[in-house]
C-alpha cells in the first residue's frame, strides 16, 4: 500500500476517445524530435566544417569537422581508446554509486531527525560550496594518480547534489498522509516505505540526473589534471604531442559519452517515475 498526498495532486486529464486508431499528432511529434535533433547536429557540423575552410579560424587550431571525425574513427579502432573509455566509465559509475548510497542513507537519517539536522546545517553549508577541483592537491597527496583520486572528486561533488535533494524530499512529506499512515498503525519503517519514499523519489531522481552529468565532468577533469587513467589523460597526451585532430576527436567522444549517459538516466527516470504526474504528462504531451 502506498499513501500519497492527494490534496496536492492535479486531477488526471480525461482519457481520449477510443477510436481504435492512434492520432497523427503524437506520431509526428515522436518522429519530429529525433529528426530535429539530427538536423541540429548536421547544422553544427556544417558550420564547424565551414569555419576553418573559409579561413575564419586557422585550421591549425580548429581542424575541419571531417578531419576530426576521421581521427575519431581511426582512434575507435584501437584498443587503447576503448580502454580509456572503460576507465572513464568506471570512475564515473563507481563514484556516482558511492555518492548515491551515502547521500540516500544520510539524507533519510538526518531528514527523520530534525534536531540532528539542525546541528549539522552549518557544517553542510560550509562544506557544500567548496568546489571539487579545490580538492585536487589533497587527492594527489593521498592517492597520487590512482583512480581513487578521481573517485574522491566525483564522490564529493555528487554527494551534495543528491543529499540536498533527499532532504528536500523528506521535508516535503504531506503531514496529512503522515498522520493517516500513523492512524492505520504503520510503523516507522512502513511509513518510510509507503509515505516518505514515494514523496522523496522524484527529488532523488532529479539529484541523480544532475549528479550523473557532474560525475562525468569531474571524472574527465581529474584525468586531465591529475593524470589518472581515462579519456581526460588521453586528451592531455594528445595536446602535449601536438595532435590537434586527436584532441578534438576525444572531446567529441566525451560529448557523445555525455549524451549516452543523459539518455540512460532519462530512461531510468521515466521508468522509475512512470506513476508520477510529471512523467505521465510528458508521455501524453
Amino acid at each position: 500500500m502506498t499513501i500519497t498526498p492527494t490534496t496536492r495532486r492535479a486531477p488526471d486529464p480525461p482519457d481520449p476517445p477510443a477510436t481504435g486508431r492512434r492520432s497523427r499528432g503524437p506520431v509526428l511529434a515522436d518522429l519530429g524530435r529525433p529528426l530535429l535533433g539530427a538536423l541540429g547536429i548536421l547544422a553544427l557540423l556544417g558550420l564547424w566544417e565551414a569555419v576553418p575552410r573559409l579561413g575564419v579560424v586557422s585550421a591549425r587550431y580548429l581542424p575541419p569537422a571531417s578531419e576530426v571525425l576521421a581521427a575519431l574513427g581511426q582512434r575507435a579502432t584501437t584498443s587503447g581508446f576503448w580502454a580509456a573509455v572503460g576507465d572513464t566509465l568506471a570512475g564515473w559509475a563507481l563514484g556516482l554509486a558511492i555518492a548515491f548510497v551515502a547521500a540516500v542513507v544520510l539524507g533519510f537519517t538526518l531528514g527523520a531527525l530534525p534536531r540532528v539536522r539542525a546541528y549539522t546545517t552549518s557544517t553542510v553549508d560550509f562544506l557544500r560550496p567548496i568546489p571539487s577541483v579545490a580538492l585536487i592537491p589533497l587527492a594527489v597527496l593521498l592517492y597520487g594518480t590512482d583512480i581513487r583520486s578521481t573517485l574522491l572528486l566525483v564522490v564529493y561533488a555528487c554527494f551534495w547534489l543528491i543529499y540536498i535533494q533527499v532532504l528536500y524530499g523528506v521535508a516535503d512529506v504531506d503531514p496529512v498522509a503522515e498522520q493517516t499512515a500513523r492512524s492505520y498503525g504503520l510503523g516507522r519503517l512502513a511509513r518510510v516505505r509507503y509515505v516518505v519514499w514515494p514523496t522523496t523519489l522524484p527529488y532523488l531522481m532529479t539529484g541523480l540526473r544532475l549528479a550523473a552529468a557532474v560525475a562525468l565532468i569531474l571524472s574527465i577533469t581529474a584525468q586531465l589534471v591529475i593524470g589518472s587513467p581515462g579519456i581526460g589523460r588521453e586528451i592531455a597526451v594528445a595536446q602535449s604531442s601536438g595532435a590537434v585532430e586527436s584532441v578534438y576527436a576525444l572531446i567529441v567522444a566525451t560529448g557523445a559519452l555525455g549524451v549516452v549517459i543523459n539518455i540512460g538516466v532519462r530512461v531510468l527516470e521515466r521508468r522509475v517515475l512512470r506513476w508520477h504526474t510529471s512523467v505521465r504528462g510528458e508521455a501524453t504531451a
